[in-house]
């Protein structure tokens, strides 16, 4: 597939200094920057998602020493 990207002339610099140091053609470059955001995304979402699900394992836990507590007061 080919795809046509605009790039501001800040960004097209990065670009060629990057073609230069790393000796590789610019496609490859955006194709593995394409992969690493893609990689970064994921990994933000799996982090979130654990994040959400020890704060409901937290909440769970406070819950049931409450429900705990006032089972042992005699309720």
């Amino acid at each position: 597939m080919t795809v046509t990207v605009r790039l501001d002339k800040p960004l097209e610099q990065k670009l060629d200094m990057l073609v230069k140091t790393l000796h590789k053609k610019k496609s490859d470059i955006i194709r593995e920057a394409i992969e690493i955001y893609a990689k970064n995304v994921h990994e933000h979402r799996q982090t979130k998602m654990l994040n959400a699900v020890r704060k409901v394992k937290i909440a769970d836990k406070l819950e049931s020493d409450l429900l705990s507590g006032t089972l042992d007061d005699g309720l």
